[in-house]
């Protein structure tokens, strides 16, 4: 189901813009705008096969969590528009009452997601919109609180979403309010544009094109991701081109991504 073009957005939205890049349809005029500057200026290897390669990690991790680890809850953050192969479905295949909380910045998220949902998946299914760099509006949300039981191990979700918190938003601080509510045994799963392998050109027209977006994009060094999950032990490979966990061969080496335990 598209969203309705009769309500046109002043901006374009990071999720939207992703759920183009997806091929999906819940995005407005100036969304597809953007996306397609952002692909006249670096091309479609640096966008389009870098977000589908984003979605199939993500999609790895919850089958990993699921089926290896037992994970029954999850908390995707950033989470973007339903699209296919969603969190909720995998993670189903293996644990088939898993609970799921969506969050997203963007108000469409959870009005078209709902949409999706039969209510069976409702029952067990939650769509917020909250912003992360107020992880209370999060973590105190009624839609989560019903779901997530913080007594047991929780997987949370932060892939190709950290790259929109600015520096100012602490992100460490960000991802301490969520750490210290996650008993042992939970899960951190996040992906990063690395800046140690973007040309300064490309990271220049990437920044300058989402100014103008409702969130800003910010590159980080391997360092600086690695350094975001402090507090939780990497598991094998560690922190890798998201092409290349758990997987092999050939794969762009724009975004890291990496699985950490709570210990």
């Amino acid at each position: 189901m598209a969203i309705d073009e009769a309500n046109p957005a002043e901006k374009p939205s990071p999720a939207r813009m992703y759920d183009y890049f997806l091929h999906g349809d819940n995005n407005f005029a100036v969304d597809r705008a953007a996306g397609d500057a952002v692909i006249g200026q670096v091309g479609e290897l640096l966008t389009k096969d870098v977000v589908w390669e984003n979605r199939n990690f993500l999609g790895r991790v919850v089958q990993h969590l699921a089926a290896e680890h037992g994970i029954r809850q999850y908390i995707d953050i950033g989470a973007g528009l339903p699209s296919q192969e969603n969190t909720h479905q995998v993670a189903r295949r293996s644990v088939p009452d898993a609970r799921v909380v969506y969050v997203d910045n963007d108000p469409v998220v959870a009005t078209q997601g709902a949409t999706l949902l039969s209510d069976e998946e409702k029952r067990i299914t939650s769509l917020l919109t909250a912003d992360l760099r107020d992880p209370a509006s999060i973590l105190e949300h009624p839609g989560l609180t019903g779901l997530i039981d913080f007594d047991e191990p929780v997987a949370l979700l932060c892939v190709a979403v950290f790259h929109f918190i600015t520096d100012d938003d602490d992100p460490d601080g960000i991802l301490r309010a969520f750490r210290d509510r996650m008993v042992p045994g939970s899960y951190l799963a996040l992906s990063h544009l690395n800046a140690d392998e973007a040309p300064d050109e490309e990271r220049a027209k990437m920044e300058a094109i989402y100014r103008n977006a409702t969130s800003p994009m910010v590159f980080r060094s391997f360092g600086e991701i690695e350094k975001l999950f402090t507090g939780f032990e990497l598991e094998s490979p560690g922190l890798v081109p998201t092409g290349l966990w758990h997987r092999s061969g050939d794969t762009n080496r724009r975004m890291y991504g990496a699985l950490g335990r709570r210990n």
